[in-house]
């Protein structure tokens, strides 16, 4: 059986706001996680996420991707601070980069994403925007592992919310951001615990593979 009592470090990294890193952050405080925020790292030095993670008496990192000459040099630099906290997991919070290919591979199975759409619908940026201009009568947020394909790996888990008529996208985003900070802690809860792992680029938990759009529940 898992063992749920050993607590699993994690790195989060985040470019902005970081409402999902406080999310994960009151979890481990409530004891709702079985893990302790080792280290917040970011590549913009006014994300707000960073003065989450001092408020938290956690290690916050500012990584300028400005002073780099390649991606792969940053990424590589990137490693060299995350390994320093020897996570078991990597969690992207926002994290506004893509990630070079051998990044990708050396944490690959350890690394989750949640992006703010139902997945494979709306790669990228803009999501909200787009299901509206779409005319889609739902939107939501999946989480899924990482893989070296931008917002394509295997989905753990979805959640829906309504698209309303005449509602503008800032309004969507703001309920889609509830149902985030409800499902990221959960997820992770699942790895950390031992129940979640990806093989063979498909995701399994409690040994199960998983729908192509992630567990769903009856």
């Amino acid at each position: 059986m898992p063992d749920s009592q050993q607590k699993k470090s994690i790195v989060v990294l985040v470019s902005g706001n970081g409402s999902n890193l406080q999310a994960i952050i009151d979890a481990c405080a409530q004891q709702k996680l079985p893990a302790n925020v080792s280290a917040v790292i970011s590549n913009k030095a006014d994300a707000y996420g960073l003065q989450r993670a001092k408020n938290a008496n956690i290690p916050a990192v500012f990584l300028d991707h400005s002073t780099f000459t390649s991606r792969e040099d940053y990424d590589r630099q990137l490693l060299a601070e995350i390994s320093t906290f020897s996570p078991d997991l990597i969690v992207l919070a926002g994290f506004m980069r893509i990630l070079s290919p051998d990044f990708v591979a050396h944490f690959e199975g350890k690394m989750l994403n949640i992006h703010p759409s139902l997945l494979p619908k709306y790669k990228g940026l803009h999501t909200h925007q787009r299901a509206i201009d779409a005319g889609d009568t739902e939107h939501g947020v999946s989480v899924h592992f990482v893989t070296a394909a931008l917002d394509d790996g295997p989905v753990i888990l979805q959640s829906k919310v309504p698209v309303f008529a005449e509602q503008d996208p800032e309004e969507l985003a703001q309920r889609v951001q509830v149902q985030e900070r409800q499902m990221y802690p959960l997820v992770i809860k699942w790895f950390c615990q031992g129940r979640l792992l990806m093989k063979n680029n498909k995701a399994f938990l409690d040994g199960n593979e998983l729908e192509v759009q992630g567990y769903a529940a009856d």
